[in-house]
Protein backbone atom coordinates (compact mmCIF):
# COMPACT_ATOMS: atom_id res chain seq x y z
CA UNK A 1 0.00 0.00 0.00
CA UNK A 2 1.58 3.15 -1.07
CA UNK A 3 2.41 5.46 1.81
CA UNK A 4 0.24 8.88 1.86
CA UNK A 5 2.63 11.75 1.60
CA UNK A 6 -0.05 14.68 2.09
CA UNK A 7 -1.79 16.96 4.61
CA UNK A 8 -4.65 15.67 7.16
CA UNK A 9 -7.20 18.60 7.53
CA UNK A 10 -11.14 18.27 8.62
CA UNK A 11 -10.75 14.38 8.29
CA UNK A 12 -9.55 13.82 4.94
CA UNK A 13 -6.17 13.77 2.62
CA UNK A 14 -5.13 16.22 1.06
CA UNK A 15 -2.73 17.35 -1.59
CA UNK A 16 -0.65 20.66 -0.25
CA UNK A 17 0.10 24.37 -2.32
CA UNK A 18 4.38 22.44 -2.85
CA UNK A 19 6.14 19.18 -2.12
CA UNK A 20 9.32 18.87 -0.44
CA UNK A 21 11.64 15.97 -0.60
CA UNK A 22 12.23 13.83 2.11
CA UNK A 23 15.97 12.33 2.03
CA UNK A 24 17.59 9.44 4.02
CA UNK A 25 20.21 10.90 5.85
CA UNK A 26 22.14 7.34 6.34
CA UNK A 27 21.92 7.62 2.23
CA UNK A 28 21.43 10.72 0.35
CA UNK A 29 20.47 8.57 -2.80
CA UNK A 30 17.58 7.22 -0.72
CA UNK A 31 14.49 9.29 -1.88
CA UNK A 32 11.96 8.75 0.78
CA UNK A 33 9.12 10.92 -0.60
CA UNK A 34 8.12 14.30 -1.63
CA UNK A 35 5.94 15.62 1.18
CA UNK A 36 2.98 17.56 1.30
CA UNK A 37 3.53 21.60 2.55
CA UNK A 38 0.29 23.31 3.53
CA UNK A 39 -1.00 26.50 2.48
CA UNK A 40 -2.17 29.23 4.29
CA UNK A 41 -5.60 28.78 3.44
CA UNK A 42 -5.29 25.04 4.14
CA UNK A 43 -4.07 25.88 7.96
CA UNK A 44 -7.15 28.13 8.19
CA UNK A 45 -9.30 25.37 7.32
CA UNK A 46 -7.47 23.19 9.76
CA UNK A 47 -7.92 25.87 12.39
CA UNK A 48 -11.94 25.93 11.52
CA UNK A 49 -12.97 22.54 11.58
CA UNK A 50 -10.76 21.78 14.31
CA UNK A 51 -12.84 24.53 16.43
CA UNK A 52 -16.05 22.73 15.11
CA UNK A 53 -15.11 19.36 16.36
CA UNK A 54 -13.84 20.26 19.95
CA UNK A 55 -17.14 20.60 21.53
CA UNK A 56 -18.52 16.90 20.15
CA UNK A 57 -15.41 15.32 21.34
CA UNK A 58 -16.00 16.80 24.95
CA UNK A 59 -19.84 15.61 24.38
CA UNK A 60 -18.53 12.31 23.43
CA UNK A 61 -17.60 11.23 26.81
CA UNK A 62 -14.99 9.86 29.20
CA UNK A 63 -15.48 6.06 27.88
CA UNK A 64 -15.33 7.19 24.59
CA UNK A 65 -11.86 8.77 24.86
CA UNK A 66 -10.73 6.48 26.70
CA UNK A 67 -11.09 3.88 24.13
CA UNK A 68 -9.98 6.20 21.03
CA UNK A 69 -6.79 6.84 23.03
CA UNK A 70 -6.37 3.02 23.95
CA UNK A 71 -6.88 1.90 20.36
CA UNK A 72 -4.36 4.11 18.98
CA UNK A 73 -1.78 3.70 21.69
CA UNK A 74 -2.10 -0.25 21.22
CA UNK A 75 -1.71 0.13 17.88
CA UNK A 76 1.36 2.23 17.63
CA UNK A 77 2.81 -0.99 20.09
CA UNK A 78 1.44 -3.24 17.28
CA UNK A 79 3.23 -1.84 14.67
CA UNK A 80 6.50 -0.05 15.96
CA UNK A 81 8.73 -2.25 14.34
CA UNK A 82 7.03 -0.75 10.99
CA UNK A 83 6.71 2.70 12.06
CA UNK A 84 10.28 2.45 13.54
CA UNK A 85 12.12 1.44 10.63
CA UNK A 86 10.63 4.20 8.96
CA UNK A 87 11.61 6.61 11.72
CA UNK A 88 15.17 5.26 11.79
CA UNK A 89 14.94 5.70 7.88
CA UNK A 90 14.46 9.62 7.83
CA UNK A 91 15.72 10.60 11.05
CA UNK A 92 19.06 8.42 11.59
CA UNK A 93 18.89 7.35 14.75
CA UNK A 94 19.55 3.05 15.01
CA UNK A 95 16.76 1.31 14.30
CA UNK A 96 16.06 -0.67 17.61
CA UNK A 97 16.04 3.30 19.18
CA UNK A 98 13.50 4.13 16.23
CA UNK A 99 11.48 0.52 17.48
CA UNK A 100 11.62 2.03 21.05
CA UNK A 101 10.68 5.43 20.01
CA UNK A 102 7.12 4.09 18.58
CA UNK A 103 6.85 1.83 21.79
CA UNK A 104 7.31 4.40 24.11
CA UNK A 105 4.97 6.71 22.21
CA UNK A 106 1.79 4.06 22.06
CA UNK A 107 2.17 3.79 26.19
CA UNK A 108 1.67 8.04 26.30
CA UNK A 109 -1.40 6.95 24.52
CA UNK A 110 -2.44 3.96 26.95
CA UNK A 111 -1.04 6.13 29.85
CA UNK A 112 -3.61 8.96 29.20
CA UNK A 113 -6.48 6.50 28.02
CA UNK A 114 -5.98 5.82 32.11
CA UNK A 115 -6.28 9.10 32.69
CA UNK A 116 -9.18 10.18 30.67
CA UNK A 117 -10.97 8.33 33.41
CA UNK A 118 -9.65 9.38 36.77
CA UNK A 119 -11.87 11.88 38.54
CA UNK A 120 -10.29 15.43 37.42
CA UNK A 121 -11.94 17.36 39.86
CA UNK A 122 -12.78 18.68 43.67
CA UNK A 123 -15.81 19.18 45.73
CA UNK A 124 -14.76 22.18 48.49
CA UNK A 125 -16.81 23.48 51.90
CA UNK A 126 -17.61 27.21 51.51
CA UNK A 127 -17.07 29.66 53.98
CA UNK A 128 -20.74 30.66 54.03
CA UNK A 129 -23.48 28.14 54.88
CA UNK A 130 -26.07 26.74 52.24
CA UNK A 131 -23.35 27.27 49.01
CA UNK A 132 -21.84 24.19 47.10
CA UNK A 133 -19.11 23.88 45.80
CA UNK A 134 -17.27 22.01 42.77
CA UNK A 135 -14.01 22.70 41.02
CA UNK A 136 -13.35 20.70 37.71
CA UNK A 137 -11.31 20.69 34.56
CA UNK A 138 -12.47 21.51 31.12
CA UNK A 139 -10.83 21.08 27.30
CA UNK A 140 -8.63 24.89 26.83
CA UNK A 141 -10.46 24.29 23.39
CA UNK A 142 -8.10 23.94 20.12
CA UNK A 143 -4.35 23.02 20.91
CA UNK A 144 -1.77 23.98 18.24
CA UNK A 145 1.77 21.37 18.98
CA UNK A 146 4.59 22.48 17.31
CA UNK A 147 7.04 19.27 17.49
CA UNK A 148 10.63 18.89 16.37
CA UNK A 149 12.50 16.12 14.47
CA UNK A 150 14.83 14.47 17.14
CA UNK A 151 12.00 12.15 18.28
CA UNK A 152 9.39 12.54 15.66
CA UNK A 153 6.84 10.36 17.04
CA UNK A 154 7.29 10.21 20.91
CA UNK A 155 7.32 13.99 21.46
CA UNK A 156 4.34 14.71 19.64
CA UNK A 157 2.29 11.77 21.28
CA UNK A 158 3.22 13.08 24.43
CA UNK A 159 1.46 16.54 23.36
CA UNK A 160 -1.31 14.57 21.03
CA UNK A 161 -2.25 12.25 23.83
CA UNK A 162 -3.35 14.31 27.02
CA UNK A 163 -4.55 16.96 24.18
CA UNK A 164 -7.05 14.39 23.45
CA UNK A 165 -7.41 12.80 26.38
CA UNK A 166 -8.57 16.03 28.41
CA UNK A 167 -11.51 16.91 25.46
CA UNK A 168 -9.24 19.44 23.30
CA UNK A 169 -8.54 19.28 19.37
CA UNK A 170 -5.16 19.14 17.90
CA UNK A 171 -3.53 21.07 15.00
CA UNK A 172 -0.12 19.66 14.55
CA UNK A 173 2.99 21.45 12.56
CA UNK A 174 5.80 18.50 13.01
CA UNK A 175 9.03 19.23 11.72
CA UNK A 176 9.79 18.92 7.81
CA UNK A 177 12.67 17.29 8.22
CA UNK A 178 10.65 14.01 9.61
CA UNK A 179 7.43 14.45 7.59
CA UNK A 180 6.99 10.65 6.53
CA UNK A 181 6.67 9.45 10.58
CA UNK A 182 4.34 12.61 11.24
CA UNK A 183 2.08 10.95 8.02
CA UNK A 184 1.99 7.35 9.90
CA UNK A 185 1.52 8.41 13.06
CA UNK A 186 -1.70 10.75 11.83
CA UNK A 187 -2.74 7.38 9.89
CA UNK A 188 -2.69 5.81 13.02
CA UNK A 189 -4.97 8.42 14.98
CA UNK A 190 -6.93 9.04 11.54
CA UNK A 191 -8.48 5.66 11.25
CA UNK A 192 -10.55 6.09 14.56
CA UNK A 193 -13.89 6.96 15.25
CA UNK A 194 -13.37 10.67 15.87
CA UNK A 195 -15.33 14.04 15.12
CA UNK A 196 -13.84 15.14 11.11
CA UNK A 197 -11.38 18.09 12.22
CA UNK A 198 -10.08 17.36 15.60
CA UNK A 199 -7.13 15.78 14.54
CA UNK A 200 -5.20 17.65 11.99
CA UNK A 201 -1.90 17.63 10.13
CA UNK A 202 -0.42 20.30 8.68
CA UNK A 203 3.12 20.50 7.50
CA UNK A 204 5.02 23.57 6.46
CA UNK A 205 7.94 25.65 6.49
CA UNK A 206 8.07 27.28 10.55
CA UNK A 207 8.40 30.77 8.63
CA UNK A 208 5.04 30.39 6.84
CA UNK A 209 2.71 27.86 8.03
CA UNK A 210 4.67 27.43 11.51
CA UNK A 211 4.17 31.70 12.20
CA UNK A 212 0.99 31.79 11.11
CA UNK A 213 -0.36 28.94 12.85
CA UNK A 214 1.01 30.26 16.56
CA UNK A 215 -0.84 34.11 15.91
CA UNK A 216 -4.06 32.28 15.10
CA UNK A 217 -6.62 33.60 16.95
CA UNK A 218 -8.30 30.53 16.61
CA UNK A 219 -5.96 28.46 18.99
CA UNK A 220 -6.14 28.54 22.52
CA UNK A 221 -2.94 26.65 24.12
CA UNK A 222 0.61 25.79 22.14
CA UNK A 223 2.46 23.28 22.90
CA UNK A 224 6.24 23.73 21.41
CA UNK A 225 9.33 22.03 21.95
CA UNK A 226 12.36 23.23 19.68
CA UNK A 227 15.07 25.39 20.32
CA UNK A 228 15.27 28.84 22.64
CA UNK A 229 15.08 31.45 19.95
CA UNK A 230 12.11 29.85 18.00
CA UNK A 231 10.32 29.71 21.62
CA UNK A 232 11.41 33.16 22.27
CA UNK A 233 9.74 34.31 19.05
CA UNK A 234 6.52 32.06 19.89
CA UNK A 235 6.36 33.05 23.09
CA UNK A 236 6.25 36.96 21.10
CA UNK A 237 3.63 35.93 18.96
CA UNK A 238 1.21 34.78 21.20
CA UNK A 239 1.23 36.95 23.82
CA UNK A 240 -0.16 39.02 21.49
CA UNK A 241 -3.40 37.01 22.14
CA UNK A 242 -2.77 35.65 25.37
CA UNK A 243 -2.60 32.07 24.22
CA UNK A 244 -1.53 30.04 26.61
CA UNK A 245 2.19 28.77 26.51
CA UNK A 246 3.82 25.80 27.10
CA UNK A 247 7.47 25.28 25.74
CA UNK A 248 10.35 22.99 26.15
CA UNK A 249 13.66 24.51 24.43
CA UNK A 250 17.48 24.33 25.05
CA UNK A 251 19.63 22.53 27.19
CA UNK A 252 23.16 21.99 28.11
CA UNK A 253 23.07 19.26 30.68
CA UNK A 254 25.73 18.62 33.51
CA UNK A 255 27.17 15.61 34.64
CA UNK A 256 29.14 15.39 37.60
CA UNK A 257 31.39 12.68 38.08
CA UNK A 258 32.92 12.46 41.17
CA UNK A 259 36.18 10.88 42.55
CA UNK A 260 34.40 8.26 44.66
CA UNK A 261 32.16 7.11 41.81
CA UNK A 262 32.16 3.66 40.22
CA UNK A 263 34.70 4.49 36.89
CA UNK A 264 33.73 2.46 34.62
CA UNK A 265 30.15 2.94 35.07
CA UNK A 266 30.45 6.61 35.02
CA UNK A 267 32.27 6.62 31.44
CA UNK A 268 29.55 4.42 30.16
CA UNK A 269 26.77 6.53 31.30
CA UNK A 270 28.47 9.78 30.17
CA UNK A 271 29.26 8.04 26.87
CA UNK A 272 25.79 7.00 26.44
CA UNK A 273 24.55 10.10 27.27
CA UNK A 274 26.40 12.38 25.63
CA UNK A 275 26.49 10.55 22.08
CA UNK A 276 23.34 7.97 22.02
CA UNK A 277 21.31 9.62 19.59
CA UNK A 278 24.60 11.43 18.06
CA UNK A 279 23.96 13.67 20.26
CA UNK A 280 20.68 15.06 19.20
CA UNK A 281 18.82 14.76 22.07
CA UNK A 282 17.43 17.84 25.06
CA UNK A 283 18.80 15.67 27.53
CA UNK A 284 22.11 14.44 26.35
CA UNK A 285 25.16 14.80 28.39
CA UNK A 286 27.04 18.00 26.69
CA UNK A 287 29.65 19.16 29.91
CA UNK A 288 31.12 16.52 31.83
CA UNK A 289 32.59 18.09 34.75
CA UNK A 290 35.01 15.89 36.82
CA UNK A 291 37.01 15.29 40.12
CA UNK A 292 40.66 16.35 39.77
CA UNK A 293 41.41 13.21 41.47
CA UNK A 294 40.24 10.67 38.96
CA UNK A 295 39.72 13.12 35.61
CA UNK A 296 42.87 12.05 33.91
CA UNK A 297 41.61 8.37 34.24
CA UNK A 298 38.40 9.08 33.21
CA UNK A 299 39.35 10.93 30.30
CA UNK A 300 41.29 8.35 29.12
CA UNK A 301 38.30 5.57 29.42
CA UNK A 302 36.03 8.39 27.66
CA UNK A 303 38.09 8.91 24.36
CA UNK A 304 38.06 4.56 24.08
CA UNK A 305 34.74 4.50 24.90
CA UNK A 306 34.04 7.16 21.95
CA UNK A 307 36.43 5.67 19.46
CA UNK A 308 34.48 2.00 20.39
CA UNK A 309 31.15 3.06 19.23
CA UNK A 310 29.83 2.14 15.70
CA UNK A 311 29.32 4.52 13.17
CA UNK A 312 26.89 3.91 10.03
CA UNK A 313 23.98 3.45 8.31
CA UNK A 314 20.88 3.31 11.25
CA UNK A 315 19.48 0.03 9.48
CA UNK A 316 22.55 -1.81 9.37
CA UNK A 317 22.99 -4.39 12.31
CA UNK A 318 25.30 -3.38 14.82
CA UNK A 319 25.27 0.32 14.09
CA UNK A 320 24.99 1.96 17.43
CA UNK A 321 25.55 5.95 16.25
CA UNK A 322 23.33 6.62 12.94
CA UNK A 323 24.21 9.71 11.10
CA UNK A 324 23.30 13.37 11.77
CA UNK A 325 19.89 14.22 10.67
CA UNK A 326 20.65 16.80 7.76
CA UNK A 327 23.44 18.21 6.15
CA UNK A 328 22.72 21.63 7.49
CA UNK A 329 23.06 20.16 11.08
CA UNK A 330 26.57 18.35 10.30
CA UNK A 331 27.65 21.49 9.24
CA UNK A 332 26.73 23.39 12.89
CA UNK A 333 28.27 20.33 14.33
CA UNK A 334 31.97 20.91 12.89
CA UNK A 335 31.08 24.75 13.43
CA UNK A 336 31.15 24.09 17.08
CA UNK A 337 34.57 21.98 16.99
CA UNK A 338 36.13 24.66 15.07
CA UNK A 339 34.60 27.01 17.62
CA UNK A 340 36.03 24.96 20.49
CA UNK A 341 39.40 24.75 18.83
CA UNK A 342 40.00 28.32 18.73
CA UNK A 343 38.76 28.83 22.05
CA UNK A 344 41.43 26.87 23.40
CA UNK A 345 39.46 23.48 24.23
CA UNK A 346 41.84 20.14 23.41
CA UNK A 347 40.31 18.10 21.07
CA UNK A 348 40.95 14.64 21.79
CA UNK A 349 39.14 12.46 19.39
CA UNK A 350 36.73 12.71 16.85
CA UNK A 351 35.57 16.56 15.62
CA UNK A 352 35.29 15.20 11.67
CA UNK A 353 32.93 13.91 9.33
CA UNK A 354 33.18 10.05 8.68
CA UNK A 355 32.79 8.50 4.99
CA UNK A 356 30.87 5.43 5.17
CA UNK A 357 30.00 2.83 2.35
CA UNK A 358 26.69 5.12 1.51
CA UNK A 359 26.75 8.72 1.39
CA UNK A 360 25.51 10.09 4.70
CA UNK A 361 26.34 12.89 7.15
CA UNK A 362 27.97 10.48 9.35
CA UNK A 363 30.25 12.09 11.98
CA UNK A 364 32.71 10.86 15.18
CA UNK A 365 31.96 11.09 18.68
CA UNK A 366 33.68 14.01 19.48
CA UNK A 367 35.57 14.75 23.51
CA UNK A 368 37.01 17.91 24.33
CA UNK A 369 39.10 18.61 27.33
CA UNK A 370 40.76 21.08 28.82
CA UNK A 371 37.27 23.32 28.65
CA UNK A 372 36.13 26.37 30.82
CA UNK A 373 32.43 26.71 31.19
CA UNK A 374 32.97 30.29 29.92
CA UNK A 375 33.83 28.86 26.44
CA UNK A 376 30.90 28.99 23.84
CA UNK A 377 31.32 25.06 23.32
CA UNK A 378 29.90 24.98 27.66
CA UNK A 379 27.31 27.91 27.17
CA UNK A 380 25.23 26.71 23.63
CA UNK A 381 23.05 23.54 22.60
CA UNK A 382 24.97 22.15 20.03
CA UNK A 383 22.69 19.10 19.63
CA UNK A 384 25.88 17.44 18.42
CA UNK A 385 27.93 14.11 19.36
CA UNK A 386 30.35 16.49 20.87
CA UNK A 387 30.76 16.55 25.14
CA UNK A 388 33.34 18.91 26.85
CA UNK A 389 35.07 17.95 30.02
CA UNK A 390 35.59 20.43 32.44
CA UNK A 391 37.86 19.65 35.79
CA UNK A 392 36.56 20.65 39.45
CA UNK A 393 38.52 20.50 42.66
CA UNK A 394 35.46 19.29 44.71
CA UNK A 395 32.20 18.88 45.03
CA UNK A 396 31.25 22.03 45.75
CA UNK A 397 32.80 23.85 42.93
CA UNK A 398 31.62 21.40 40.14
CA UNK A 399 27.70 21.79 41.63
CA UNK A 400 28.98 25.90 41.28
CA UNK A 401 29.80 25.06 37.42
CA UNK A 402 26.97 23.01 36.56
CA UNK A 403 24.29 25.49 38.04
CA UNK A 404 26.23 28.46 36.10
CA UNK A 405 24.29 28.09 33.13
CA UNK A 406 21.40 29.92 31.47
CA UNK A 407 19.68 26.19 31.11
CA UNK A 408 18.42 23.95 33.73
CA UNK A 409 16.75 20.67 32.23
CA UNK A 410 18.21 17.81 33.22
CA UNK A 411 21.39 17.03 34.97
CA UNK A 412 23.46 14.07 36.91
CA UNK A 413 25.83 13.16 39.51
CA UNK A 414 27.92 10.04 39.47
CA UNK A 415 29.04 9.25 43.36
CA UNK A 416 28.84 6.20 46.21
CA UNK A 417 28.48 9.02 48.52
CA UNK A 418 24.73 9.31 49.93
CA UNK A 419 25.01 12.87 51.22
CA UNK A 420 26.58 14.17 47.83
CA UNK A 421 23.48 12.78 46.20
CA UNK A 422 21.20 14.09 48.65
CA UNK A 423 22.57 17.46 48.44
CA UNK A 424 22.80 17.40 44.60
CA UNK A 425 19.37 16.56 44.69
CA UNK A 426 18.26 19.57 46.92
CA UNK A 427 20.47 22.18 45.47
CA UNK A 428 20.69 21.14 41.33
CA UNK A 429 18.91 23.70 39.55
CA UNK A 430 17.04 21.58 37.00
CA UNK A 431 14.38 20.23 35.98
CA UNK A 432 15.21 16.46 35.96
CA UNK A 433 18.15 15.09 38.15
CA UNK A 434 19.94 11.82 37.91
CA UNK A 435 22.25 9.85 40.43
CA UNK A 436 24.32 6.98 38.64
CA UNK A 437 22.27 7.54 35.75
CA UNK A 438 22.40 8.57 32.53
CA UNK A 439 21.15 12.57 31.89
CA UNK A 440 19.48 11.16 29.51
CA UNK A 441 16.39 8.44 29.36
CA UNK A 442 13.17 9.41 31.14
CA UNK A 443 9.96 8.14 32.23
CA UNK A 444 6.82 8.77 30.71
CA UNK A 445 3.98 8.46 33.49
CA UNK A 446 6.16 11.56 35.96
CA UNK A 447 6.62 15.04 34.97
CA UNK A 448 9.00 16.17 32.33
CA UNK A 449 10.59 20.20 32.10
CA UNK A 450 13.14 22.00 32.92
CA UNK A 451 14.16 25.76 34.76
CA UNK A 452 15.47 29.03 33.37
CA UNK A 453 15.74 28.91 29.35
CA UNK A 454 14.95 25.39 29.34
CA UNK A 455 11.70 25.42 29.92
CA UNK A 456 8.22 27.55 30.30
CA UNK A 457 4.99 26.84 31.31
CA UNK A 458 3.23 23.83 32.58
CA UNK A 459 4.92 20.75 32.85
CA UNK A 460 4.77 17.96 30.09
CA UNK A 461 3.81 13.99 30.50
CA UNK A 462 2.32 12.60 33.85
CA UNK A 463 -0.83 13.45 35.52
CA UNK A 464 0.90 16.71 35.85
CA UNK A 465 -0.31 17.58 31.84
CA UNK A 466 -3.84 18.26 33.14
CA UNK A 467 -2.35 21.54 34.36
CA UNK A 468 -1.70 22.36 30.84
CA UNK A 469 -4.41 20.91 28.52
CA UNK A 470 -7.54 21.81 31.15
CA UNK A 471 -8.92 25.10 32.26
CA UNK A 472 -10.37 25.02 36.05
CA UNK A 473 -13.77 26.54 36.64
CA UNK A 474 -15.04 26.65 39.96
CA UNK A 475 -18.92 26.37 40.60
CA UNK A 476 -20.89 27.64 43.53
CA UNK A 477 -24.17 26.27 43.86
CA UNK A 478 -26.97 27.73 46.47
CA UNK A 479 -29.71 25.15 46.09
CA UNK A 480 -32.09 26.49 48.71
CA UNK A 481 -33.71 24.54 51.44
CA UNK A 482 -36.24 21.53 49.98
CA UNK A 483 -39.88 22.30 50.46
Amino acid sequence: MTQQTGLYIAGRWQAGESEIENRNPSDVSDLIGLYAQASAAQLDEALAAARKAQPLWWAAGIQKRHDVLMAIGTELMARSAEIGEMVAREEGKPLAEGKGEVYRAGQFFTYFAAEVLRNQGDLAESVRPGIEIDVRREPVGVVAIVSPWNFPVATPAWKIAPALAFGNAVVWKPANLTPASAVMLTDVIAKQDIPAGLFNLVTGSGRSVGQRLVEARGVDAISFTGSVPVGRGIAASAMANMTKLQMEMGSKNPMLVMDDADLDLAVAHASGAAFGGTGQKCTAASRLIVHEKIHDAFVEKLVKAAEAFKVGHALEAGTQIGPVVSEGQLNQNLDFVAIGKSEGAELLTGGDRLDRATEGYYMAPTVFAGTRNDMRVNREEMFAPITCVMKAGSYGEALAIANDSEFGLTAGIMTRSLSRASHFRANMRAGCVMVNLPTAGTDYHVPFGGRGASSFGPREQGRYAAEFYTTVKTAYVAAGSPE
